[in-house]
């Protein structure tokens, strides 16, 4: 069972890592630049071994889906082989018994999904959901690199889903987080006229929906995929043959590592302290008292409810949970 997503928390460069380590963002404000992103990358004059320390790192040596193994060599048959890798040609061909070989398949190319719709233009605590996405992705994006992996991305906004293919150079980073920078400084939190939240969390999903086809068509087999996002639109109902996008993500689990960092805010989680608060979405203005036990205890009910669903869907299908707060 993978980590609970409760106790798992991403930690950043230079930053103590571990389920009770203190994390520390460096990027805050409502908006990244180029610049931002660049400023994250891990300086590797010490070569590969620098990274060791990472959590990303360690999670290389995780057994591979799918193939996961290379074929390596026959060798002269050796007590405790396992019986299943006896390469029965070349025992005939020699007479003796001879084992196959295999060697652990460690090229797994990175994709990087990043959600920068407008439910993650939110933020309570001096930095927005869309602002720390953006650090997360830029810094898993510049370790990979220099675990010597190939890095590609997928930049989920509103209009829809920009497609990077993995490749191993720095120039291919700096076209994921290009594109990156260009959808987090599209965001806005004045919606269009007659567009309220829930025409809002509706484009969420259709973006959500736009997600699956180039990512089951990019991904394969064999590949390391980190999603980072608030999934509020994840849970919308995909056209046939998908089902909900999060049940789309557990498919392409099964022959991949997929990981989901669930970035939220404390104040989707709890209510502000007790008063009374005006709240609008763009088209209505609503006000509210938030000493009102009953709405205090249902508005964290719905939280828990999300974190639930994914808890649930990663315990059920392999995939790494963790949790990042904007505090």
């Amino acid at each position: 069972m993978p980590p609970s997503a409760a106790t798992e928390h991403f930690p950043t460069p230079g930053r103590a890592s571990g389920p009770h380590a203190p994390v520390s963002w460096i990027l805050s404000g409502a908006y990244v630049s180029l610049d931002d992103l660049a400023r994250l990358r891990i300086p590797t004059a010490r070569g590969p071994s620098a990274t060791a320390a990472a959590p990303w790192h360690g999670e290389r040596a995780a057994p591979v889906r799918g193939r996961g193994m290379d074929f390596d060599e026959v060798r002269p048959y050796q007590p405790g082989d396992d019986l299943r890798s006896i390469d029965w040609r070349v025992t005939a061909r020699k007479g003796k018994p001879h084992t196959k070989v295999f060697r652990e398949e460690r090229e797994r190319p990175t994709l990087i999904v990043v959600d920068q719709t407008r439910s993650m233009f939110f933020g309570s605590q001096g930095r927005l959901k869309s602002v720390l996405a953006a650090e997360i992705a830029a810094t898993t994006a510049w370790r990979a690199l220099a675990a010597q992996d190939r890095v590609g991305g997928l930049v989920l906004d509103q209009s829809g889903v920009r497609v990077f293919k993995p490749l191993r150079r720095e120039a291919a980073v700096l076209r994921v987080l290009a594109a990156l920078v260009e959808a987090n400084r599209a965001l806005d939190a004045d919606p269009e006229p007659g567009e309220g939240a829930s025409e809002a969390t509706t484009e969420g999903g259709d973006a959500w929906w736009r997600l699956v086809a180039p990512l089951l068509r990019i991904a394969g087999v064999n590949h390391r995929i980190v999603i980072v996002s608030d999934f509020l639109g994840a849970s919308a109902t995909l056209p046939d043959p998908h089902g909900a996008a999060l049940d789309a993500l557990a498919g392409i689990a099964r022959h991949n590592e997929v990981a989901l960092h669930f970035v939220h805010d404390p104040l989707e989680r709890e209510l502000p302290p007790a008063g009374r608060y005006h709240v609008t979405d763009g088209e209505r203005r609503e006000s509210f008292h938030s000493g009102d036990g009953g709405l205090r205890s249902a508005y964290r009910a719905r939280f828990d409810g999300h974190l639930r669903t994914l808890e649930q869907t990663a315990s059920r299908s392999g995939m790494r949970l963790t949790q990042a707060s904007t505090a």
